[in-house]
């Protein structure tokens, strides 16, 4: 899996967060949700720096009567070793933890793109969600899912996954591979 973190941003204002609890405080229902949000955040801790930084410190698979797959961030890639082994017809779901730092990530959004042979089998986006600034990580746990079963299912795959939030700016890069395997 080769792990590639760039931090492109396409042009739009970015507000530091001390400024943004600020604006609409007149609004009872924006008070509100910023307050469930920040939680006991204390805003004269936080650095001034607009930009949120976002770091993934691990990602992993957890597979009924299996024992989970947790891999920390950056990983060392072995070139030609499948990321992740499945049996064919199982059910699975991605795990990862992440920090907050500096500002809010609005719309944290995980993009997947797999391929079989080069063609282009599956693609997903999920948002997963808007969140504050804080020392403890976050953790995500995916919706499960099914691999697909049958001959045509079995065999490598390539993939791609990107955490983005809505304003383009992107927070990790991972390629890697994986195998459908016969139960």
């Amino acid at each position: 899996m080769d792990v590639i973190e760039d931090n492109f941003h396409l042009d739009s204002p970015m507000v530091p967060l001390k400024q943004q609890v600020e604006l609409d405080k007149d609004d009872v229902s924006l008070r509100k949700w910023k307050e469930q949000l920040l939680g006991s955040l204390q805003l004269d801790a936080i650095d001034v720096n607009v930009e949120p930084e976002v770091k993934f410190l691990t990602i992993g698979m957890i597979q009924p009567g299996q024992e989970d797959v947790t891999l920390t961030l950056p990983l060392t890639s072995t070139r030609g070793v499948p990321t992740f082994v499945l049996k064919e017809n199982s059910l699975y779901s991605l795990k990862f933890t992440f920090t907050v730092q500096h500002n809010l990530v609005s719309g944290l959004t995980y993009k997947n793109k797999v391929w079989k042979s080069g063609i282009l089998v599956d693609k997903t986006s999920v948002m997963i969600g808007t969140f504050a600034p804080r020392k403890e990580p976050y953790t995500h746990v995916m919706e499960e899912e099914e691999t697909p079963s049958g001959v045509l299912a079995r065999g490598s795959y390539t993939a791609e996954t990107k955490f983005v939030d809505d304003d383009g700016l992107c927070y990790l890069k991972i390629n890697y591979s994986f195998q459908i395997v016969k139960n």
